[in-house]
């Protein structure tokens, strides 16, 4: 069992920076896949970032905006967001995969972030 628990989210300007934090506890996350996704109002849930042990990937929508890191000492994992637009306004959920593929095994409770236009 996983426990992840987001944080960071808030309100902030177009333009503007935001940096989340998901926190895991119960297991040591360093080597399994971690994601953040997103959903806004009304709109299905959908891939933001995944890192590996070694690298990372992106969703065409925040590429180059957003970067996912992890610090292994502390079992957490970030999402430095920068040029924020308010089409990224949504709860903002990680996640952790147990298997080398397949679907996301535990989920967090998520964190609110809005942009203003």
């Amino acid at each position: 069992q996983v426990q992840l628990v987001e944080s960071g989210g808030g309100l902030v300007q177009a333009g503007g920076s935001l940096r989340l934090s998901c926190a895991a506890s119960g297991r040591t996350i360093s080597s399994y896949t971690m994601g953040w996704f997103r959903q806004a109002p009304g709109k299905e849930r959908e891939f933001v970032a995944s890192i590996t042990w070694n690298s990372g990937s992106y969703a065409d929508s925040v590429k180059g905006r957003f970067t996912i890191s992890r610090d292994n000492a502390k079992n957490t994992v970030f999402l430095q967001m920068n040029s924020l637009k308010p089409d990224d306004t949504a709860v903002y959920f990680c996640a952790v995969r147990i298997a080398t593929r397949g679907p996301y095994d535990y989920w967090g409770q998520g964190t609110q972030v809005s942009v203003s236009s």
